[in-house]
């Protein structure tokens, strides 16, 4: 683990976040860009460590991405000429598999490492290699080396329907039909708000792609130029961030610019707990403690449920609500690491079992009747908690440990930093701007 922040807490926050470009969107669209003609310019990029990790790789197979200001991100994948990637840095993302696709319409041949990013839990892997197949690409793995070979002989054609709906498995696919051969049909597609941003990118940039519900048709072009600069849409996990750090201070803070039905099923579940909601004008809003907050159950579920990526910070929400509340995640199996490190700080969290009468319908990871799984949380508030050394192991738990810190007195440690900033620009920054004290060693 990189970096140390160190915190002192225990104040209200207050002031105005300018929330970065979406994390999700960002990577999906720098990929996505390899397969233009010419260069693309894509604004509001976040610096963010998993960007840079991309650009990194892309450089390293020949390509082109720079930052020409800030938050400018300039891509040419014209220059490509490697079909391998670097097993070190491509191991460190998982986005870093969708390279897949254009190399595999520039070589017809492709080698890409099993995917890294956050270990919450087995990513569904096998529906994205079971989509690949039914398009016609041949894709095997080798074990001694940690890669995934993948072979296109003729343009992508076919029908997918996932099995259980799979987030970057349909942007994936989606990046394999744009130049397949007639219509392609993917089923029980992804609803999230990222996929239809990359549509919308590529759609602007020739592509023929229509969306009904969670069917997704794709029909063939024979090659894509952007038109226009594309602007990357706002980050809903940094919004929810800072709306909860808001909250948890007893504090007040105004953030945007985002549209409000990227985080509205988390306002709707704040103010039914008594969270502080004010919408502005020009998609900005105030998030406010009002009073104490009241108990509540959530479960996790896809767009348009209430996002994994939430509730750890919702956990830190009721550690100050009065009563027992629930957390059920239903997306993956390992989202509860922060569990333990709350725990450090004098939380009273627990886990509790689950009597699910169809579990392999219930969850939307690969459910397994022989493994035993904790897939749900009491908590119990409202908790007063003191400082700690502590350790991030996921971009979000992160989040949720520096929310934490932030509220309670005296000094904390948290190990780990350079994971949280893989996903959230210029984090101690923003927090100090806050009134936070908050610095990185």
């Amino acid at each position: 683990m990189e970096g140390v922040f160190i915190v002192k807490g225990g104040k209200p926050l207050r002031g105005k976040v300018n929330l970065s470009g979406a994390k999700n969107v960002a990577l999906k669209i720098i990929i996505a860009s390899l397969m233009l003609d010419g260069e693309v310019i894509i604004r509001n990029i976040p610096r963010i460590g998993d960007v840079c990790e991309l650009v990194q790789l892309i450089n390293n197979l020949g390509g082109k991405a720079e930052f020409i200001e800030k938050n400018v991100l300039r891509i040419s994948g014209k220059n490509i000429n490697k079909n391998r990637i670097d097993f070190f840095h491509g191991s460190k993302i998982r986005v870093s598999f969708m390279l897949a696709a254009p190399l595999l319409y520039k070589f017809k041949k492709s080698f890409i490492p099993n995917p890294g990013g956050c270990r919450i839990g087995s990513r569904p892997i096998d529906r994205i290699v079971e989509g690949m197949r039914s398009l016609g690409i041949k894709v095997d793995y080798d074990s001694s080396t940690g890669y995934y070979r993948a072979i296109l002989k003729n343009k992508p054609s076919g029908f997918y329907r996932f099995a259980k709906s799979s987030h970057t498995g349909t942007e994936f696919l989606i990046l394999l039909s744009v130049f397949g051969k007639d219509k392609i049909v993917i089923e029980n597609a992804a609803l999230e708000p990222e996929v239809d941003e990359l549509i919308r990118f590529l759609n602007e940039s020739g592509a023929k792609i229509y969306r009904n519900k969670t069917t997704i048709e794709v029909y063939g072009v024979s090659k894509l130029k952007q038109k226009k600069d594309f602007f990357v849409i706002a980050d809903r996990n940094e919004a929810v961030t800072y709306a909860s750090l808001a909250i948890a201070s007893r504090g007040e803070i105004t953030l945007g610019k985002i549209p409000f039905y990227l985080i509205e099923r988390f306002v709707k579940e704040l103010k039914k707990a008594g969270g502080g909601f004010e919408r502005l004008t020009n998609q900005f809003y105030r998030f406010y403690y009002q009073k104490e907050l009241t108990a509540s159950k959530i479960e996790t579920s896809p767009y348009p449920g209430f996002m994994t990526d939430w509730q750890p910070l919702w956990a830190v929400l009721m550690l100050k609500a009065s009563g027992k509340s629930v957390i059920v995640e239903r997306v993956f199996e390992d989202r509860f690491s922060y569990v333990a490190e709350l725990n450090k700080l004098g939380a009273k969290i627990r886990f509790v079992d689950l009597l699910v009468k169809n579990p392999q319908d219930y969850y939307f990871f690969n459910y397994n009747p022989e493994k035993k799984y904790h897939q749900a949380i009491e908590i119990f508030g409202p908790q007063t908690l003191h400082n700690g050394v502590l350790n991030i192991t996921d971009l979000r738990a992160g989040a949720t440990l520096a929310v934490a810190a932030l509220t309670v007195d005296g000094e904390s440690v948290i190990n780990g930093a350079s994971i949280l900033e893989r996903g959230y620009e210029d984090f101690v920054e923003k927090v100090s701007n806050l009134g936070g004290q908050i610095k990185k060693i």
